[in-house]
């Protein structure tokens, strides 16, 4: 496929200079689409377009506002299954888990921002009963959002669709690696009507595109998804023109494990979504504390989930996990794995090199270290690939320690029956978001992180209000 044009004020056009791009298959390698990588020259005109459509965009009704987001939904709706295929594509992720979880997240996110949106309020008077300042609550600007590849789509609508609701317009840099899903959401952009400069796109990478975003005058806040050494240069870029950064970085999530569970629901259901997307997610639970009492039959638990789970293709049906992003994420992770056995971590499942039967692509065996030091590499640092590091613990005020004994702080889980402790350990562990005994984040609910995680909430009012700046207003009358 060639994909090489940008969509910018309502229309897809050639980049200012060509700079072809291959989008290759992590699973085997090939081609399967060419894309072109903009310049700050294309930036500059997806701004322009953006700052003109803005004057009216933001004045824009706000029923007709949510009008075109229902259409907008319609539209993915019926695309839901070419949006599953381009994720699949474009990233390795296995056809049936791109449905069910990738592009379903897409669709999920913009039911969420639709009900949020309709309940919220964008003006108001200041106190209970009606007096002090009117509170108004306006769009912020143009907003640039750069997103990362892992779950593409899901990270693109938790920016664009809020930004929108609120009446800012948008230039989004989606990952340079998975652009085919932004490219396919453009289309329905297109397709759902919006006025012309409202949305933008520009592929790029974060040296060139990304950089010209994060620092450019005419963009009022960047919103970015990613490693946190690239929101850190993010930051830094911005600060030269003022502009609000919110970021959603890294994680190394601990899962709290204690004694009294059912050990094999537990483990089994711990150890899967660390294993999930194949490892990558910022969020996954990949530290698995275990109280000592049961930790050798929860290592062994984890054993036993790693060499069960099917690693496949990527088109093939099924439950399976497909590989990695790119070969060079799969270099990354062997050499993590082997600073995990280089440290003295217990090798207890999977290890160096490809799964048995898949002599290329970036397939990269399940993981299992047992008896992991907290200060060892692979606790350290996010490997953002099927491994799980399990440490054990010997009292609350130990896990909790070992818990909060990270840079990150994005999300934790506890597994207790005591509900009682469990809620006393999640109000000690430092992160944005905590999940008690499996328990799914509730639909629209605030996500995002503390510490190097990130700062801002997507997600429901929280997303939406990202995008708000706040007026008072007094003499209203």
């Amino acid at each position: 496929m060639q994909k090489t044009d940008f969509y910018i004020d309502g229309a897809w056009v050639q980049p200012a200079r060509p700079h072809p791009y291959d989008i290759v298959s992590p699973s085997d390698g090939t081609i399967s689409a060419t894309i072109s990588l903009g310049s700050a020259d294309d930036v500059d005109r997806a701004v322009a377009a953006a700052r003109r459509a803005f004057e009216y965009w933001s004045q824009t009704d706000f029923k007709r506002r949510v009008g075109l987001l229902e259409r907008l939904q319609q539209i993915y709706a019926a695309r839901s299954e070419e949006m599953a295929q381009a994720i699949s594509l474009e990233m390795g992720a296995p056809i049936t888990f791109a449905r069910q979880s990738q592009a379903d997240a897409g669709r999920s996110q913009i039911s969420n921002f639709l009900a949020a949106a309709k309940e919220y309020q964008f003006e108001h008077a200041m106190r209970v009963d009606g007096s002090g300042d009117q509170i108004l609550h306006e769009p912020i600007g143009v907003c640039g959002l750069i997103t990362p590849w892992n779950w593409p789509i899901n990270q693109i609508t938790l920016k664009v669709v809020p930004a929108l609701l609120a009446g800012c317009t948008v230039v989004l840099k989606p990952s340079e690696i998975a652009p085919l899903s932004a490219m396919l959401f453009a289309e329905m952009i297109d397709e759902a009507g919006y006025p012309a400069g409202v949305f933008n796109l520009v592929n790029g990478d974060g040296a060139t595109v990304g950089e010209a975003i994060s620092g450019h005058p005419g963009i009022d806040m960047v919103s970015f998804t990613g490693s946190t050494r690239a929101g850190v240069a993010v930051m830094k870029r911005a600060a030269e023109t003022v502009k609000r950064v919110t970021l959603e970085l890294g994680g190394k999530s601990p899962n709290v494990v204690f004694a009294d569970v059912d050990i094999e629901e537990t483990i089994t259901r711990g150890a899967r979504a660390c294993f999930s997307n194949a490892g990558q997610s910022c969020n996954a639970p990949t530290r698995m504390l275990v109280e000592r009492p049961i930790y050798e039959k929860a290592v062994a638990l984890a054993v036993k989930v790693a060499h069960d789970l099917a690693i496949g293709a990527p088109n093939a049906e099924g439950p399976h996990i497909g590989p990695v992003i790119s070969m060079k994420q799969f270099d990354k992770i062997q050499g993590l794995i082997q600073a995990g056995i280089a440290e003295g971590a217990r090798l207890a499942a999977g290890g160096p090199g490809r799964p048995e039967g898949l002599a290329t692509g970036a397939y990269v065996r399940p993981t299992v270290f047992a008896d992991v030091d907290n200060d060892m590499t692979i606790a350290r640092e996010e490997i953002f690939g099927p491994v799980l590091c399990i440490i054990p613990f010997d009292s609350e005020a130990e896990a909790i320690r070992i818990a909060n004994d990270t840079p990150y702080g994005l999300n934790a889980q506890v597994q207790s029956k005591d509900l009682v402790r469990a809620r006393r350990v999640a109000r000690a562990i430092r992160s944005g978001m905590v999940q008690i005994n499996g328990a799914s984040r509730a639909s629209g609910s605030p996500f995002g992180g503390v510490k190097q995680s990130g700062n801002g909430r997507e997600g429901g009012i929280w997303g939406i209000e990202e995008y708000l700046e706040t007026k008072s207003v007094s003499g209203w009358g």
